[in-house]
């Protein structure tokens, strides 16, 4: 007899259900979901469209730290204690999200074990990518950073095969991922597109072929 499956858990069906404490809201390109140095007070899934985590220093030098997309938390380090937010959070295209006040959050996470379950998975799935972020910088070079990102964007792994990008993806933007000038990605993805690895075609598709970029020594 087959065993019984698993349903798998969606946290955005649970959190539709949840009374109080929460609220919809919508976002246009280019508009901040929380700025830097705001009060940290709740957290947010992504149901629809992608955000981009940014964080400026001291000194003015500004980073993208993390893209987010559909299906992802993000600002839960409020929970953790943190009281002002240590990024910004910028719609990067039409974006919904499901804002939950950071008692309720804390409420859900005792009393749901599914939801615990899943929330934690999220996190740690999301530091495994920090880890791997981090040795990028460290030991690739430029170029191999920015071919990586571009296959992470398109979902290279995850599908049959890599998906356009519909998110316009600056070369301003590329550059803070990766840690460079906005010349040098220019000149990487001339080069990329020259060789056939991506295209522009209402939108930049990335083919499987640039994963060359990341295996050759």
């Amino acid at each position: 007899m087959p065993a019984k499956r698993i349903p798998t858990f969606d946290p955005k069906a649970f959190l539709a259900v949840v009374d109080g404490g929460k609220s919809i809201r919508k976002y246009r390109l280019g508009q901040a979901i929380f700025k830097q140095g705001d009060p940290a007070d709740a957290v947010y899934y992504i149901e629809y469209g992608k955000v981009k985590i940014t964080v400026v220093s001291g000194t003015g030098k500004g980073a993208v730290i993390a893209m987010m997309e559909p299906g992802s938390f993000f600002g839960e380090g409020c929970l953790a204690g943190q009281r002002l937010r240590m990024a910004t959070a910028t719609a990067m295209e039409q974006v919904a999200v499901i804002r939950v006040e950071m008692k309720t959050m804390i409420r859900l996470l005792r009393q749901k074990p599914a939801f615990a379950e899943s929330f934690t998975t999220h996190l740690l799935l999301r530091n495994i990518r920090i880890e791997e972020d981090l040795v990028d910088q460290l030991f690739n070079s430029s170029e191999k950073r920015l071919a990586r990102i571009l296959l992470l964007l398109a979902h290279f792994g995850k599908e049959s095969k890599p998906e356009p990008l519909v998110t316009q993806l600056s070369q301003e933007t590329l550059a803070g991922m990766i840690g460079t000038t906005r010349s040098r990605v220019s000149y990487f993805m001339n080069k990329f597109r020259k060789l056939g690895f991506i295209k522009y075609n209402g939108g930049l598709q990335v083919h499987n072929s640039l994963l060359s970029v990341i295996l050759h020594e």
